[in-house]
C-alpha cells in the first residue's frame, strides 16, 4: 500500500506539505501491474493521470504518422494532467516490469487545483515540457521531411545534365571513330591544295557557326531539299547526314560546290567527315551545357544552405530568393509561371540566410501545392519605412476566410492525413519574429498573398547606390 514516504520519492511531490500528501493518495487508486499489463489504451478516455510508483513502464503510439516508443521510469508522472485538452489517449501504456502505479481520476482535478496549488503549477510545467518536445520532434520531423522533398527533387534535377553528359560522351566514341575511318580515307587520296583547303573552309564554317538552329519546319525542308542533292551525286547512302547538316542551317549549294571540287566520291568521304564533326561539336556543346547546369545547381545548394559562410550574415534578399526559386525549380517547371517583380535597389537584411530561405521554401511549396502544381507565381520586393517586403502572391483558389487567422497555428494544417504537419506556417512566423520582422496573409479566390516584412540592415554609404528606385519585372521559368 502506498503511503507519504513513497510518494515523496518522486520528485514533483517531494517537498509537499503532509496533508496535501494526504488528500492526494486518499483519491487515488493503486495499480498493481504484471510484466506485460496495459494500464492505459490508446483512443480511450484520458480521463485520468499516473503516478509511477516502482518498476519500468513503455508508451507506444502514434505520433504525425510516426510509431514512437517512450520508456518511462519510477518516479514520473505520465497520462493527462490538469488543464490539458486531450479528450482521448493517444498512446498506450504497459508495465515493462512487474510495477505500481497511482490511478487519479481527472474528474478530481478542479479540487487538485485548490487543495495542491504548487503541484498545480509543477503539472503545468511539466505540460508544457512535453508540449515543446512534441513540437520539437515535430520541427524536426517536418525538416527532414522537406529536406527529403527537396533531395528528392534536387536528384532529379541533377540526375538529368549527368545523364546527357554520359550519352553525349557515350556518342562521342563512336562517332571519333568514324571521322578518323574519314580521314584516314581522305588522307590516301592525291588531294590537291586546294581541294584541301575547300575541305577545310567547309569544315569550319559548318562547325564555327553559332547561329541557334532552324525552326523544325524549316529544318523539315532544308534536310529535304540537302537528302535531293545527296541523292542527285548518287550518295543516296549518306541519307541520315541531312539531319544533323540542317540543324546547322548547312546551305545545299555548298554540296554542290563541294562535290564539283572533289568528284562524287571523294565528296562522299568529305561530306562524312564534316558531317562528323557537326556531331562532335553539338555533342561538346551539350556535355558543357549539361556540366554547367550542375555546377549551377551545386553552387546554388551551397548558397542555399549557405555553406562556408558566417551564419549570421548581410543577406541580399532578391538572391535569395532566385537560390530558393532554383532549389524548387523541379516543382515549378511542372506548370507554375513565375513572376518577378524586384526592386533594383540593395534589400540587404542581417539574418541567419539558410533560415530566411527557409521561410520562402515553405510559403512557396504551400503555393505550389494550393494551386495544384499549374498556377501563376508572383515574387515581388520592395523597400518601404526601414524594411524590405517580400510579397509572394498565388493564383490558387485561396484560404477560406473562416481560418485564415489559424494558419500560423502549430499543428494546423488543411492538408490530408500524412500530407502535411501543419508546421510549415509556424515555423515560418517564428523565423520571421526571430528577425524582428512580421509576417500577414491577405486572400481571397485566385490571390493569395504572403507579406513578409523584415528590417533593412544597415549599409555602408558604397552599397546603397542604386540603379533604379522603380520595380522591374520579368517572367521566369
Amino acid at each position: 500500500m502506498a503511503d507519504i514516504a513513497e510518494l515523496r520519492n518522486v520528485p514533483a511531490f517531494s517537498d509537499l506539505p503532509q496533508e496535501q500528501l494526504a488528500w492526494f493518495l486518499s483519491q487515488c487508486q493503486e495499480l498493481n501491474l504484471n510484466a506485460g499489463e496495459i494500464y492505459v489504451r490508446s483512443d480511450q478516455p484520458a480521463d485520468a493521470m499516473y503516478v509511477l510508483l516502482e518498476g519500468d513502464f513503455q508508451l507506444r503510439g502514434e505520433l504525425s504518422g510516426e510509431n514512437i516508443t517512450l520508456h518511462l521510469k519510477a518516479g514520473e508522472v505520465t497520462g493527462t494532467l490538469p488543464f490539458s485538452r486531450m479528450k482521448l489517449f493517444t498512446m498506450t501504456g504497459r508495465a515493462i516490469t512487474a510495477a505500481r502505479a497511482l490511478r487519479f481520476p481527472a474528474s478530481k482535478f478542479p479540487e487538485l487545483v485548490q487543495k495542491m496549488p504548487e503541484l498545480t503549477t509543477r503539472l503545468v510545467g511539466l505540460m508544457s515540457d512535453r508540449i515543446r518536445e512534441a513540437t520539437r520532434h515535430e520541427q524536426q520531423r517536418d525538416r527532414l521531411a522537406s529536406l527529403g522533398k527537396l533531395s528528392a527533387g534536387l536528384a532529379h534535377e541533377l540526375n538529368n545534365p549527368a545523364s546527357a553528359a554520359k550519352r553525349a560522351a557515350s556518342q562521342l566514341r563512336s562517332i571519333l571513330k568514324r571521322i578518323r575511318d574519314a580521314s584516314h580515307d581522305l588522307g590516301a587520296r592525291e588531294l590537291t591544295a586546294a581541294q584541301k583547303s575547300e575541305i577545310e573552309k567547309l569544315e569550319a564554317s559548318v562547325t564555327q557557326n553559332e547561329a541557334p538552329p532552324p525552326d523544325p519546319l524549316t529544318a523539315s525542308e532544308l534536310e529535304d531539299r540537302i537528302d535531293s542533292v545527296l541523292r542527285n551525286h548518287g550518295q543516296s547512302h549518306l541519307w541520315q547526314l541531312s539531319a544533323s547538316l540542317a540543324r546547322k542551317n548547312f546551305p545545299p549549294e555548298a554540296l554542290e560546290g563541294l562535290f564539283a571540287a572533289l568528284g562524287a566520291e571523294t565528296g562522299g568521304v568529305a561530306l562524312t567527315r564534316i558531317a562528323a564533326s557537326v556531331e562532335i561539336a553539338e555533342l561538346l556543346h551539350e556535355i558543357e551545357s549539361s556540366t554547367s547546369r550542375i555546377s549551377e545547381l551545386v553552387a546554388a545548394i551551397k548558397e542555399y544552405t549557405y555553406m562556408d559562410q558566417s551564419p549570421v550574415q548581410n543577406v541580399d534578399i532578391v538572391k535569395s530568393l532566385e537560390t530558393t526559386l532554383t532549389i524548387m525549380n523541379h516543382k515549378l517547371k511542372r506548370g507554375v509561371t513565375v513572376k518577378r517583380e524586384y526592386q533594383r535597389v540593395p534589400l540587404l537584411v542581417n539574418s541567419f540566410g539558410s533560415e530566411l530561405n527557409q521561410v520562402w521554401t515553405n510559403i512557396i511549396d504551400n503555393a505550389i501545392d494550393a494551386m495544384g502544381g499549374k498556377g501563376e507565381l508572383t515574387v515581388r520586393t520592395y523597400r518601404e519605412d526601414g524594411c524590405v517586403v517580400v510579397e509572394i502572391d498565388d493564383s490558387g483558389p485561396g484560404i477560406p476566410e473562416e481560418i485564415q487567422t489559424r494558419i500560423f497555428e502549430p499543428f494546423f494544417t488543411t492538408k490530408g492525413v500524412g500530407e502535411g504537419t501543419g508546421l510549415g506556417l509556424d515555423t515560418v512566423r517564428r523565423i520571421v519574429r526571430k528577425h524582428n520582422g512580421n509576417v500577414q496573409v491577405n486572400s481571397h479566390p485566385g490571390d493569395t498573398r504572403f507579406e513578409i516584412r523584415l528590417p533593412l540592415a544597415e549599409m555602408s554609404p558604397g552599397s546603397a547606390e542604386s540603379v533604379s528606385g522603380s520595380r522591374s519585372s520579368s517572367d521566369g521559368r
